[in-house]
């Protein structure tokens, strides 16, 4: 497994590209993956996701906080200091401070890549952020340290999901609570992978049609994607069941907890369109893709959220979100 020093808060150097045998090798050393592939997204990451830190990610970071958190909760916002595991680029935290969730943060994430890159994003935004490169199993933090722990899409990515939420429940204070949001059910990672798989294979054949040349990558960028594509698969651990996600927490020591899940028919368009985009040149779609694309998954998502919800099982959602307290 790759050493990684749980007390540092230097930022080693990160790795923008992986070769194929770095893939190869990553396929049985699941950090080494974490690390090869997060740092090989980092700078592009937030161009890819379509991450920003304006009005409609503070709107969508706080959405998810608030689709979870009892309303009692909310009226004593904000929490004074709160830490993002697996952090990414900063997008949840970052933007749950600039919603008045939290005053302060620190961020730690395996990939110094993605840490370089949250600590950037919270200066440029000016806010009180720092960031460590760590094992989210070993979070590097003295006990009873915050008042709040959020993740978005990383649980998934944790080898040890119930030994990394005992650590959250560790550095929170009593009475803090976590946040966990993002995390793939086992049935929506089922059709979100074979409609992403279809849609990939469709579009890259489509492509090689006269006529549709100008909208291919070149080979090379479609190679590196298809690297990028098996290191993916590679990262994604787990998908989970909301009970389990559930019962994975009390066993950690946490209380209060519930879960709740979200995007049904929004991922079943959400995740070709991703896929579609990746497959053609950076800004040939344009502003009007853009504003479809967006526009029809905020959409769907209130379809899902006013409609479905109320007649599909919690576990046919593609995303589930967890919350719980550290006891007093």
């Amino acid at each position: 497994m790759t050493s990684i020093d749980h007390t540092s808060t230097d930022l080693p150097a990160s790795n923008p590209h992986a070769t194929a045998e770095q893939v190869e090798a990553a396929r049985h050393d699941s950090k080494l993956a974490q690390v090869l592939y997060h740092d090989w997204e980092a700078e592009s990451y937030d161009d890819k996701w379509s991450i920003s830190y304006d009005q409609r990610c503070i709107e969508y970071a706080r959405g998810r906080f608030d689709a979870i958190v009892p309303d009692a909760v909310q009226r004593e916002l904000p929490y004074d200091r709160a830490l993002e595991l697996g952090c990414g680029t900063g997008f949840f935290l970052l933007n749950l401070i600039q919603a008045g969730v939290a005053r302060r943060g620190s961020v730690t994430d395996l990939s110094p890549g993605m840490v370089r890159v949250a600590t950037r994003n919270g200066q440029s935004l000016g806010l009180d952020i720092d960031g460590r490169v760590a094992d989210a199993e070993g979070i590097p933090y003295e006990d009873d340290t915050f008042d709040l722990v959020v993740g978005h899409a990383v649980l998934h990515h944790i080898p040890d999901v119930e030994l990394s939420l005992r650590e959250v429940v560790r550095v929170l204070k009593p009475g803090g609570r976590f946040v966990f949001a993002g995390e793939p059910t086992t049935v929506g990672n089922a059709y979100a992978r074979k409609l992403a798989d279809l849609t990939w294979k469709a579009t890259v054949r489509a492509m090689k049609l006269p006529g549709l040349e100008s909208w291919r990558r070149p080979q090379s960028e479609l190679d590196e994607n298809s690297r990028a594509a098996a290191l993916e698969w590679i990262v994604d651990l787990h998908t989970f069941d909301p009970a389990e996600l559930e019962r994975m927490a009390a066993n950690a020591g946490a209380v209060e907890v519930q879960t709740a899940s979200e995007e049904f028919t929004a991922a079943m368009l959400g995740w070709p369109v991703r896929t579609f985009e990746s497959t053609v040149p950076p800004g040939k779609l344009g502003w009007n893709w853009a504003k479809f694309a967006f526009g029809s998954w905020t959409t769907l998502s209130w379809v899902d959220s006013n409609v479905w919800r109320h007649v599909v099982p919690k576990g046919w959602f593609y995303n589930v979100m967890i919350t719980g307290v550290k006891p007093s």
